[in-house]
């Protein structure tokens, strides 16, 4: 026995492990939406504004010009129908293409913890807790609208959490890593439960002047409550197992930062800046990495594909959730075996897999499987396996 182990050996917190699990969740929707049809009226007439602005240029072969959107073109590049967002009025503007938000004061909540505040106050009322019973609060998303202080501190104080909080950014798969940070603390007694919030204003960091990718993203915040099965007080799903996987590609990409005012061309206005992907190579490379990570896991926990009840993806592309729902079940799957929820929110980066668990999983029995999985940039994967516990 190695040396003070025996000080240790019973310690109540060393002999005893926890079961975490989720009780909650919750979903802030903006009350604004854009249709398929409006963003393609506002993008193609800031198509037809930039090439009569460039017509010589274009006339001498310099430039391309600008090619229309298509509301056949969107549907059929991603299965989304609609998004909800922030603001609409900036966006849909020839003349501004993006969000515009109201700079708030310091002494004001945040537009981000706002947001969260909303989506976590219900996963608390799903679960029949108060703040009192949380410990940690992890604010887990794509872009954090600050450097610091952390958004999930501002969180905590205005929800009235005593305990710690802290920021984690790992792309579209911030809420499965969130989730298996939380899921630990829980499982090794340090914590007793908690919030993982995931607010995402993808509006804000999306280039809507970009046909190709000018369709992909709406707004919204999710919050899930991860606590001891033991403290639930209704329904729950026991986390079985989670796993997370990094791989480094610049194929998902966005270069802003603070360092952007000490470069010569920092603060022109460059593509870089916002939302960049090589989608071919995307889908080439993630799909086979994303179907591997969950094969690996089932096999690693004993789950075969016949137990799977319900896979909850994440919401980025219709046909890439369906190859990857063929993948993991060896088969199509049925109605509500997989379900989207793109159609109407687009793509919210790491809200989406929560939101499709939030609306598709109470209806599951008691001892069902099912397995949240997220992804996206990094490379990075994250997949939960859960059991419903009536």
């Amino acid at each position: 026995m190695p040396r003070y182990a025996a000080l240790f050996e019973n310690h109540p917190k060393v002999q005893r492990m926890f079961t975490p699990a989720i009780t909650g969740t919750g979903v802030f929707t903006p009350s604004q939406t854009i249709t398929n049809a409006e963003l393609v009226a506002a993008f193609n007439a800031y198509a037809d504004k930039t090439n009569a602005d460039n017509a010589e240029a274009i006339a001498a072969g310099k430039i391309e010009p600008l090619a229309h959107s298509s509301e056949e073109f969107i549907l059929k590049a991603s299965g989304i129908e609609q998004r909800y967002v922030m603001d609409k009025s900036g966006v849909l503007d020839p003349e501004v293409m993006h969000p515009l938000l109201r700079q708030r004061a310091d002494d004001e909540p945040s537009i981000m913890a706002e947001m969260a505040l909303d989506a976590a106050k219900k996963a608390l009322a799903q679960a029949g807790k108060s703040a009192a019973d949380v410990d940690a609060v992890i604010c887990a998303a794509s872009n954090m609208e600050r450097a610091y202080p952390a958004l999930a501190i501002e969180i905590q104080e205005l929800l009235g959490i005593e305990g710690f909080a802290f920021d984690m950014n790992v792309a579209c798969s911030s809420a499965t890593f969130g989730i298996q940070a939380a899921a630990d603390m829980v499982r090794s007694g340090s914590i007793r439960a908690a919030l993982v919030v995931n607010p995402e204003i993808c509006s804000g960091h999306l280039e809507w002047r970009d046909r190709d990718c000018h369709f992909i993203f709406g707004d919204v915040a999710t919050a899930t409550l991860i606590e001891r099965s033991e403290d639930a007080t209704g329904a729950y799903f026991e986390i079985l197992s989670t796993r997370c996987a990094t791989s480094f590609s610049n194929n998902i990409r966005n270069n802003n930062g603070y360092l952007r005012r000490s470069r010569p061309d920092g603060v022109e206005d460059r593509r870089d800046m916002q939302f960049m992907q090589n989608g071919r190579k995307v889908f080439k490379e993630v799909l086979p990495m994303v179907s591997q990570h969950i094969a690996e896991h089932m096999e690693a926990e004993g789950v075969a594909n016949t137990d799977l009840k319900r896979l909850w993806l994440h919401q980025a592309n219709k046909t890439m959730n369906d190859f990857i729902g063929k993948k993991v079940l060896g088969r199509t799957p049925e109605a509500g075996e997989q379900p989207n929820i793109l159609q109407d929110y687009a793509n919210t980066s790491s809200a989406g897999s929560i939101i499709a668990f939030s609306k598709y999983s109470a209806d599951l029995a008691a001892g069902d499987l099912g397995l949240i999985c997220s992804f996206g940039a990094g490379y990075s994967v994250g997949s939960v396996i859960l059991r419903r516990v009536a």
